[in-house]
């Protein structure tokens, strides 16, 4: 039930109760009292939705590409990361100044996921020179908000002397 809450949550905007529990079959108060349980156990951060990144997916892998490409004649670089952002993988694509045209973040089931579509969908595109992927690690704050990792800290184990 949470993660299809979280779901409906992220693929649109602000659902009304109502309208999530018809889709889901159930409730309004079993609705009500699953987004009152996401927001005491931190996994709903705020109502835009800002989801902590573990309650979607344990195991997911996240990595920012930095793509330098050859702009169009015609088109300029918008018509190659329009279709670069079209990518299911692609949930983030960012024109940018500096070192590198694109910064493009990508999401996948597992490291090995996110490699093959740098390989063989992203860099043979006939306009992408280069590419450098950067696999994020762990993240400490999404859209102005604090991840809790008190307990990740506890996980730890003990130092004795």
């Amino acid at each position: 039930m949470i993660k299809d809450v979280l779901k409906l949550l992220l693929e649109g905007e602000a659902v009304r109760t109502e309208a999530m529990a018809s889709v889901l079959g159930v409730s309004e108060a079993e609705i009500e009292a699953t987004l009152a349980k996401l927001e005491e156990e931190r996994m709903l951060l705020g109502w835009r939705p800002v989801i902590n990144p573990k309650a979607i997916a344990e195991n997911e892998v996240q990595a920012l590409i930095e793509v330098s490409i050859v702009p169009e004649r015609d088109g300029g670089f918008n018509r190659i990361a329009e279709r670069i952002a079209r990518f299911d993988q692609v949930v983030t694509c960012y024109l940018m100044s500096g070192g590198y045209d694109l910064m493009v973040i990508v999401r996948g089931k597992n490291l090995l996921s996110v490699a093959t579509f740098v390989s063989e969908k992203l860099a043979t595109l006939g306009v992408v020179q280069s590419t450098a992927t950067r696999f994020m690690l762990r993240c400490y704050k999404v859209d102005g908000f604090l991840i809790d990792t008190e307990q990740d800290e506890q996980e730890k184990p003990a130092i004795s002397p």
